[in-house]
């Protein structure tokens, strides 16, 4: 009896870059592109029609975060693997990516060369770690972001992408009381004053680009 290939979901929100990633999936035997979305939520979304197996997810997406999506992904269908391909390669973000339920983590820069072999690891359950980044992201990590919670960092990076309070509690399905508390709280841990300190931040530390 033959195996079932392995049933991924490709989350991008460039056209072109699922396409692109869709023909290297396409070229093995092993794995089926099952589905295609374009923002947090849709993937989501997809979870509920079809059984994937495999969930390859970029973090930079309009609207929720690919790693709030792999967050609520995880905590809905804990038996999907979810594989990040991004362009941050700092520390943080896998520290992020993997907190929240990932199971691997590789650079945009290396896709073409590891993808096929990074999904079918993480499809058996095992961490996989792309080459071009820190092979122990578990290790002490002197970003200022670190000493943030999870719901912090989301809030942080949706203030400095320009949402405001109301917007932000309406994405992550909170009051704006809790919102404006966490913001309290992750102003005063960062040591910043106004949004344009946390904007300021969030670029230097890769998680907005201009």
């Amino acid at each position: 009896m033959n195996k079932r290939p392995i049933q991924v979901l490709l989350v991008d929100d460039h056209a072109v870059v699922r396409a692109g990633y869709s023909r290297l999936l396409k070229m093995a035997d092993d794995i089926t592109v099952a589905g295609e979305a374009d923002s947090g939520e849709r993937a989501y979304a997809a979870c509920r029609e079809t059984a994937f197996d495999v969930i390859v997810m970029d973090l930079s997406l309009p609207g929720m975060s690919g790693i709030e999506a792999t967050k609520r992904i995880h905590g809905r269908h804990p038996g999907v693997r979810v594989l990040v391909f991004s362009v941050h390669e700092e520390n943080i973000f896998v520290r992020r990516a993997l907190a929240a339920g990932a199971t691997g983590y590789i650079s945009k820069r290396e896709v073409s060369d590891v993808l096929v072999d990074a999904v079918r690891c993480v499809a058996r359950g095992e961490r996989y770690i792309g080459a071009l980044l820190d092979a122990d992201p578990d290790r002490g990590d002197i970003n200022p972001l670190a000493q943030l919670s999870a719901r912090e960092f989301e809030i942080f990076r949706l203030l400095a992408s320009g949402a405001s309070i109301q917007a932000i509690a309406d994405e992550l399905f909170l009051s704006p009381k809790t919102v404006a508390n966490h913001t309290s709280r992750l102003r005063a841990k960062l040591g910043t004053q106004g949004t344009a300190d946390l904007t300021r931040l969030a670029i230097r530390t890769g998680v907005v680009s201009l």
